[in-house]
């Protein structure tokens, strides 16, 4: 199988009891063949099983590690769009409470396609991306969304190497398809030419 976001050939990485998985040598993403992957009436009943509140203290705090850099960057009036925001959009909330406008896209639960024909100062996906079976598009779409000096803020856990993979509940997930490391992230940033920071240690920054 070929890699989902770079189109070079994969290789062999790892095996679990329940699926393998193949990385990328060009771009270094680690992803799962496309046997494994679920179908969307068996994806949404594994997201139908989230209870993420948009008013719980803690889910707020954990959703803080894109919020506050974001807002730091950009000041109030900014527009800005929740991309993968699912049931409960946390983001949401907590930007507009702030005084941001903010936009909602979701493919289960807020499907309205013509919030991606627009622009924003900023994006986030949180949680989202190592969910898409075909990252390169989404990310053309992601960057198409956000206008010249805008922020595109990514959430998710890095790939740090086959030991620690072996080990990690990240992969456990059947939902988790796309699994992204530092280099991955890198190389995004210069095939899309944008700058790219890196924040805590799952908060990818690009502008």
């Amino acid at each position: 199988m070929t890699c989902p976001l770079c189109f070079h050939t994969g290789t062999f990485y790892y095996e679990d009891k329940k699926r393998s998985y193949l990385q990328c040598p060009n771009c270094q993403l680690v992803y799962v063949p496309e046997e494994f992957i679920l179908s969307q009436k068996e994806e949404k009943a594994e997201y139908d099983l989230h209870e993420n509140d948009p008013f719980d203290p803690g889910y707020r705090n954990f959703l803080g590690r894109v919020f506050a850099p974001i807002t730091t960057m950009l000041k109030t009036p900014a527009s800005g769009l929740d991309f993968g925001c699912g049931p409960g959009p946390a983001l949401f909330h907590m930007f507009t409470e702030a005084g941001y406008t903010m936009s909602l896209y979701d493919y289960y639960y807020y499907p309205d396609k013509s919030t991606l024909n627009q622009q924003y100062d900023f994006v986030t996906c949180t949680e989202v991306i190592e969910h898409v079976t075909e990252p390169n598009p989404v990310f053309k779409t992601l960057f198409n969304c956000i206008r010249e000096k805008g922020v595109l803020g990514i959430m998710t856990k890095l790939v740090q190497d086959k030991e620690a993979f072996s080990q990690w509940h990240y992969k456990n997930d059947p939902t988790h398809i796309r699994f992204y490391s530092k280099e991955t992230f890198e190389y995004i940033a210069k095939e899309f030419t944008k700058k790219i920071e890196f924040k805590n240690k799952d908060v990818i920054l690009f502008s």
